[in-house]
């Protein structure tokens, strides 16, 4: 069963954002777009390549009105801790989301239950809490924070402009197609 357009199931988890420990719950996302990005675990391997690409694009997505979500099968204590080991994670500044229970991994369909671990699952939320896209990838391979970001632009461009589509590699500014019987075998 597809997750698109379903809203996000009630949660509530503890993050490290910015020096503290904070709540994060599905109320947290209403009013504003969001990404989670679901990532195996702290302290390995291309976990912190991509968490570093997010935070060297964050003020792109907060500019579109968009905060990120770091999540991991992790706890909070151990996202500090590597916050404040690692280079490229002390460069986040958004909030990494502890799920030790597993819980959001198992709602989002990326557990991997016999290790306990989440797959690098990336979700593009709507400010009423619909899942607007998403896309699942195998942990060897890692995520670009650009591409991302290509599609939560697009993600805004329909909700703002219904009855437009964004074609394939569309970027911020290029036309658009409205769908139509005229259009049937032209392109």
């Amino acid at each position: 069963m597809s997750l698109i357009n379903t809203p996000v199931q009630p949660f509530s988890a503890t993050a490290y954002h910015q020096g503290e420990f904070v709540t994060v719950s599905d109320e947290s996302l209403k009013g504003k777009w969001s990404v989670f990005v679901f990532y195996p675990a702290d302290f390995t391997f291309v976990c912190p390549t991509e968490l570093e690409d997010l935070a060297d694009h964050y003020g792109e997505f907060q500019a579109l009105g968009v905060e990120v979500y770091g999540i991991s099968t992790d706890t909070h204590f151990s996202h500090k801790a590597w916050h404040d080991s690692s280079e490229a994670i002390a460069k986040v500044q958004y909030p990494l989301v502890g799920d030790p229970t597993t819980r959001l991994a198992r709602q989002f369909g990326v557990l991997i239950e016999e290790e306990g671990l989440a797959l690098r699952g990336t979700f593009v939320i709507d400010p009423e809490g619909l899942i607007k896209a998403y896309e699942i990838h195998d942990n060897g391979i890692g995520r670009d924070a650009q591409e991302l970001l290509r599609k939560v632009k697009a993600a805004q461009y329909i909700q703002s402009n219904p009855g437009e589509v964004c074609p394939a590699k569309w970027k911020e500014g290029a036309a658009t197609l409205t769908p139509s019987l005229d259009l049937v075998g032209k392109i």
